[in-house]
């Protein structure tokens, strides 16, 4: 598929290289010729130096046969004005805007664009991460018969496997993040403080694993 991104920032620079390791066809756009150097070294798609707003630049980035277009540039009216021109004039189908100051998220929304905001998210995720490791909700299945639970794994589970922890009916493992990355945990995999583990659960199930998880474990 072909995809254009719009700002080559560090987040336009990461986009395009992901986009280019699944195989598509990446045009990036950007007014300052340094930017490009935020490309990885291995990235090997089209970069056009100009300014996005130009009907001209778009289309020598192959706008018209665009699958894809992502604004992410450090500016929500460039971004906000380029995604409306994306998908109304040249029809785009997928289209996103990144949002870079949270208070003007408004302008994005009166345009009905997807959005993403790097600012937000990540303020509302450290919120999340401050309060205690009892398990807090995050998905809802059905009509709530099950549910996916985020816990943060306490000190005194540290170096217990996954079995050890989830020794409780009516409770699956997720995924376990460390350090920023995300994996399928195995039973045998080991706990360290401070993973963040998703847990699918029954009410019954989540319940024993909150009283599980405030026993003090003896290696």
């Amino acid at each position: 598929m072909n995809m254009i991104i719009v700002g080559c920032g560090r987040i336009g620079g990461e986009l395009a290289y992901r986009l280019y390791l699944q195989g598509h066809q990446v045009a990036v756009i950007d007014q300052v010729d340094d930017a490009f150097n935020n490309l990885h070294p291995e990235f090997r798609g089209r970069t056009i130096e100009g300014d996005a707003l130009n009907r001209d630049v778009l289309q020598r980035a192959g706008i018209e046969q665009a699958g894809g277009l992502a604004a992410v540039t450090n500016s929500d009216s460039i971004n906000a004005v380029i995604a409306h021109v994306a998908r109304t004039v040249f029809h785009v189908p997928n289209v996103i805007v990144r949002n870079y100051e949270a208070r003007w998220r408004l302008i994005h929304e009166v345009f009905d664009l997807q959005t993403v905001s790097s600012t937000v998210w990540g303020a509302q995720r450290m919120e999340e991460l401050l309060y205690s490791a009892d398990p807090r909700p995050v998905f809802s299945a059905g009509n709530g018969e099950v549910d996916v639970y985020e816990t943060v794994v306490p000190r005194t589970w540290q170096g217990h496997t996954l079995a050890d922890l989830l020794g409780v009916n009516h409770c699956l493992p997720v995924a376990l993040t460390r350090a920023g990355r995300a994996l399928l945990p195995a039973p045998e995999t080991r706990l360290e403080t401070g993973d963040i583990l998703h847990i699918s659960a029954t009410f019954e199930g989540i319940e024993a694993l909150r009283q599980r998880l405030t026993q003090t474990q003896e290696k």
